[in-house]
């Protein structure tokens, strides 16, 4: 199956993400991470049959500091797929410098019950496209 393409994001770091140092809050990193998911998740179009989706787990790696008005890039891929899960791997740049990692693992739910169901197949077939 051929890869499909995936286009950075990018942002500039603004004035209310930043601490008195002039650097980025660690929190703002996670919520720039989220929004990199959410714009990679609506690439697909949804299907009725799609499970609720619940965070299960949030991890990030700091290499670099960011700094007010710094330009961002980020990029995504799938770090994993799993019976009942799948894994986003975001990769946020300055230029060639890696400053950051975030992994966002999405827990699959039943809509009605939100107990775990299993990731539909055509779901799954999507998302072995980003596999990193």
């Amino acid at each position: 199956m051929a890869r499909e393409s995936v286009r950075p994001h990018e942002f500039r770091v603004p004035f209310r993400d930043v601490d008195m140092h002039g650097e980025m809050f660690r929190a703002a990193y996670v919520t720039r991470a989220e929004e990199a998911v959410t714009e990679f998740w609506a690439r697909r179009k949804s299907r009725k049959d799609d499970p609720f989706f619940t965070i299960g787990k949030v991890t990030c790696t700091f290499h670099s500091a960011l700094k007010l008005g710094d330009t961002v890039q980020t990029s995504v891929g799938i770090s994993k797929i799993g019976g009942k899960s799948a894994g986003f791997l975001v990769r946020m740049m300055r230029g060639n410098e890696a400053v950051a990692e975030a992994e966002i693992v999405w827990a699959a739910c039943d809509r009605e019950s939100r107990e775990p169901v299993a990731l539909p197949e055509d779901l799954r077939d999507w998302l072995y496209q980003f596999l990193d």
